[in-house]
């Protein structure tokens, strides 16, 4: 099956990257969020994202205009009737993606191909929450969505050759590079890097070092792009709250223990980047 319509399941950062990727190789894709003015932010989020690329010479003009073009938005999931896939992309919460993935199946064709974008919950669950598991898998995109090649592509239990073998060739016809897993918490990369992170929340919890001096040994000494803490801020100290009890109850192995640390940053509101104070402060 080809597929040339793509629906994208919520506008916020991963969604609207989704979005842009898609509509960027030739797709026609409808963007779904019930909040207008977060479609309104992803539209404005793509458009400075591809004047970008026409700035650095990776795309042209023509190419902008028509990804812009081919990208549709709606505030009611009637917009993805047509779709051939659907791409959820909306907050880490088992219940809510069920939900929606229920409604999306009574409303979509047969054919259509249904996928996560989660990074940890469980495909297997969500696929027998629906009646296409068979036509359901994971599609983990890695932030910003644009610009890094990698996507995890996860089998549930139930997904079928036929379903694996279109989603990988379209990874690939997207310029990702895509990367199997199977269906276990956290997949490959969260129960790599969030363990990871997890240490150096432990390495500042018990005064080792300053949360500075942690990010540069890591940057400068393991040669890593960004410190394990900034990316924390970067990634929300909720999200890797959330992935390491997944892990931690996935696996029932106490070396998953979140650090009381990050528990109680969360608690007190401080999530990072996208509400201005994590382990660092941002305007």
């Amino acid at each position: 099956m080809a597929i040339q319509t793509v629906g994208v399941l919520g506008a916020g950062t991963m969604g609207n990257g989704i979005a842009q990727v898609f509509a960027q190789h030739g797709l026609t894709v409808h963007l779904v969020d019930k909040q207008p003015l977060q479609l309104d932010a992803a539209l404005a989020s793509i458009d400075k994202s591809l004047t970008k690329f026409v700035e650095k010479d990776k795309i042209t003009e023509d190419i902008k205009a028509g990804a812009l073009g081919r990208l549709h938005t709606h505030t009611e999931l009637k917009g993805l009737a047509e779709c051939d896939l659907v791409v959820e992309a909306v907050t880490e919460n088992e219940a809510t993606k069920i939900a929606l993935f229920k409604q999306v199946d009574d409303l979509c064709p047969e054919h259509t191909i249904l996928a996560s974008n989660t990074s940890a919950i469980s495909l297997t669950r969500m696929a027998a929450a629906t009646s296409r598991p068979s036509q359901f898998v994971g599609m983990h995109f890695m932030n910003p969505v644009p610009l890094m090649k990698l996507v995890e592509l996860i089998r549930a239990r139930q997904t079928s050759d036929e379903t694996y073998q279109a989603i990988h060739l379209l990874s690939e016809e997207i310029g990702k590079v895509p990367v199997t897993a199977g269906d276990y918490p956290g997949f490959v990369s969260n129960r790599i890097l969030m363990p990871m992170i997890n240490e150096a929340i432990f390495t500042l919890y018990e005064g080792v070092a300053t949360a500075e001096d942690i990010d540069t040994v890591m940057q400068l000494g393991m040669n890593h792009p960004m410190g394990p803490l900034k990316l924390a801020d970067m990634i929300g100290l909720d999200t890797c709250l959330f992935i390491m009890k997944v892990l931690y109850e996935g696996f029932n192995d106490p070396k998953y223990r979140p650090c009381p640390l990050l528990q109680q940053m969360v608690d007190a509101g401080y999530t990072g980047r996208k509400n201005g104070r994590g382990f660092y402060s941002y305007d």
